[in-house]
């Protein structure tokens, strides 16, 4: 069974603060009492993307390249269904209503959305079923009910926060096999418990979740941060590009035509090809589907 995190509420420890000191690494806050609880992360240096020899690179994936970045605070969780109730309570936004669920093993647009992403869910799982424009608004929303400067995570700032200075495949080492006690992954579970999943590539082991787990639900990484593989896909701020050639290497994010953006992670139904620090998703800003969430980052101070 997965080391499950003491808190039901995931945002309980960390109280809205006002703060005036230098914030510390492994520091964590909350902007109001509905915002989510951040983790400041430190500055440094990574290499970005896989070598050559990393079993299932995609070729997106290089080359590897230094990037550093500042230091910045990132959501301790992807932001939960009952957070992103909040917003829509508050703005009356409208979130889209054509999500790709899954039927029979196979994804399809549906009339799903992120209240019925056609599995159970509570507040305190990651909202999914929403699109890279649906992750724009909540981050400008809580700027400016904050009146801090929130975003989506760079790119490369989710990989730096992802490997949490390790330089293994995952945040908990090369073995794929190891995967159920830090993350929502496709594995025994899945197969056993989700019509159609009986051939689907999977990890060798089980983590207790068929669809997406409660926030919080497995280890934390190196950083204090939890899901950052696995559970649900998380939208960035970067458009897609097909290699790093050009990339920035101070950590900013990559613009470009804007067809596509970034989305890192893994999730639920993604078998360890996918679930890797360096593995890279993309899609269309509007398309909503029931493996992608998102994770917010805040500028410091």
């Amino acid at each position: 069974m997965p080391a499950h995190a003491q808190d039901t509420n995931p945002d309980a420890r960390a109280k809205p603060t006002k703060t005036t000191h230098v914030p510390k690494a492994g520091d964590e806050f909350r902007d109001c009492p509905s915002c989510p609880t951040m983790v400041v992360i430190p500055s440094g240096s990574f290499n970005m993307g896989s070598p050559k020899s990393e079993e299932g690179r995609g070729r997106n994936e290089g080359p590897v390249h230094q990037v550093n970045i500042a230091a910045f605070a990132l959501g301790k969780n992807v932001v939960t269904q009952g957070q992103f109730a909040a917003f829509v309570k508050k703005t009356n936004y409208i979130a889209g209503n054509k999500c790709w669920t899954l039927l029979n093993g196979k994804f399809k647009e549906n009339s799903g959305n992120w209240l019925t992403p056609g599995y159970p869910q509570n507040e305190k799982h990651p909202v999914t079923c929403v699109s890279w424009n649906d992750a724009q608004a909540y981050v400008k929303w809580l700027s400016l009910k904050t009146g801090k400067k929130y975003h989506l995570a760079t790119e490369a700032e989710w990989e730096y926060a992802s490997r949490g200075n390790t330089s293994t495949v995952s945040y908990w080492g090369n073995n794929p096999d190891e995967a159920c006690g830090y993350a929502d992954v496709a594995d025994q579970t899945t197969q056993t418990q989700i019509e159609g999943a009986t051939s689907w590539t999977v990890h060798n082991c089980s983590d207790g979740f068929a669809y997406t787990a409660p926030v919080g639900s497995f280890k934390a990484n190196a950083f204090g941060l939890y899901d950052m593989l696995g559970n649900v896909w998380q939208w960035t701020e970067d458009s897609y590009h097909n290699s790093y050639i050009g990339a920035p290497a101070d950590g900013s994010s990559w613009q470009g035509n804007g067809a596509e953006h970034v989305l890192r992670g893994g999730s639920w139904n993604n078998s360890p090809r996918d679930v890797r620090a360096a593995a890279r998703n993309s899609n269309k800003p509007a398309l909503e589907f029931s493996i992608f969430g998102f994770r917010v980052a805040r500028m410091l101070p």
